[in-house]
């Protein structure tokens, strides 16, 4: 006897329907567009420096302000797609992200590059954090694995797509063109994504109130499973983001000295990401989250010390390595958090995501000192420091939540 309508309306989405790869598609494109605009001027870092007469860790800012910006508003987004829905806040924030890099083609000097930056990050805060929630109120329990590494997937090929097209377009023509060029092509993934993903049917809109953030935030930072999380998240995307942000400058400088499309041709090594998180988010559902995340970062580590000889096949090598590790980690980590909470699992993801891209932020610029100080030696130092706390916090963090 086949189930009725009502049933079939309210089903959850299921692996292998229609509904299921019209999903993947949205948030894959979702994740393209958030992260080809947001990492879109990590290549063309050198220049600014360069261009505006500013530190490294100055033109650091044009990245590690919007990932800030972002993270903090991310707070409040969360709580406004609870009263206005997941997919129009999602939508909105993919277009006016994209809208505000086509701004940034035009801007007169640093100042305003600094604010356009930080906007866009107050703009794609609509986004991350309620992804995540769509996908664990939509989606059979089985299912939200998988479908959040494609949308992690997105992100590292939209990440790398950004980069490339960024640094060739620089290098071909100028940074205005590569932010105009990035701004078409976050455009055009938001449309597919407004097209391909399916309405809410499982949200219940609740009256926009932020006087309980407060409390549902300290609710879950005073739980010792999440407040590990939070902590891993705020040290992983920290380290990670450290090595990405200076390798550009140490490609483009001496012993190499390459160009700046040449020294971009690294950022190849994101597809990568793609197939690590959906295969490691694969794996974390059959033995167990953090074993998986133990391996992922484990595979980090050993990526950086590849990196560390001046020797572009053991940089290539290495950074690909360490991007594997990060990418598994990440998408291991970010589908913890809703797991571990049974309501405001929005603001769950918003926590975990707002000390990820604060401590990616926070790191990216800090690495600027250790670069200027101590050049690659120091980036490496850095980051290997907080990849192994990272690990010591993950290991904890599995005996305590050992949750599927």
């Amino acid at each position: 006897m086949g189930a009725s309508p009502h049933t079939q309306t309210n089903a959850r989405i299921a692996s292998g329907t229609p509904e299921y790869r019209r999903t993947n598609i949205a948030v894959f494109s979702c994740g393209f567009s958030i992260f080809a605009v947001l990492y879109c001027t990590q290549p063309v870092l050198p220049r600014f420096a360069q261009e505006f007469s500013v530190a490294p860790a100055q033109s650091s800012l044009a990245l590690s302000l919007t990932a800030i910006v972002m993270a903090i508003s991310m707070v409040f987004a969360s709580s406004i797609s609870e009263a206005l829905g997941r997919k129009p806040l999602m939508t909105f924030a993919l277009i006016s992200s994209s809208l505000l890099t086509l701004a940034l083609a035009f801007a007169p000097n640093w100042s305003s590059i600094v604010w356009l930056r930080a906007l866009s990050g107050l703009a794609l805060s609509g986004a991350p954090a309620v992804t995540l929630a769509y996908l664990s109120e939509e989606m059979e329990k089985d299912a939200v694995a998988s479908a959040i590494g494609i949308y992690i997937g997105g992100g590292a090929l939209g990440g790398m797509s950004g980069r490339l097209l960024a640094a060739f377009l620089a290098d071909y023509g100028s940074w205005r063109w590569a932010m105009a060029g990035i701004a078409v092509t976050g455009l055009a993934s938001a449309i597919v994504f407004w097209r391909a993903l399916p309405p809410s049917r499982h949200f219940s809109a609740r009256p926009l109130r932020f006087a309980g953030l407060a409390q549902s935030f300290w609710r879950q930072a005073t739980t010792p499973a999440i407040a590990l999380l939070v902590i891993e998240g705020f040290i992983l995307l920290g380290s990670f983001m450290n090595v990405y942000n200076y390798i550009g400058f140490r490609l483009q400088g001496a012993p190499f000295g390459l160009s700046q499309s040449v020294a971009g041709l690294v950022f190849i090594v994101y597809p990568i990401g793609s197939f690590a998180s959906a295969y490691m988010g694969r794996l974390a559902g059959r033995h167990g989250r953090g074993k998986m995340l133990t391996a992922s970062l484990v595979i980090m580590i050993a990526g950086l010390t590849i990196m560390i000889p001046d020797n572009l096949v053991t940089i290539a090598v290495g950074l690909a390595v360490m991007t594997f590790g990060f990418f598994g980690a990440h998408a291991i980590s970010s589908g913890w958090a809703p797991a571990l909470v049974e309501r405001d699992k929005a603001q769950a993801s918003s926590l975990y995501l707002l000390l990820y891209y604060i401590g990616g932020g926070v790191a990216g610029s800090i690495g600027g000192v250790f670069w200027a100080a101590y050049g690659w030696l120091g980036v490496t130092a850095f980051s290997g420091v907080m990849m192994f706390a990272t690990l010591g916090v993950v290991i904890l963090l599995a005996r305590i939540a050992p949750v599927k």
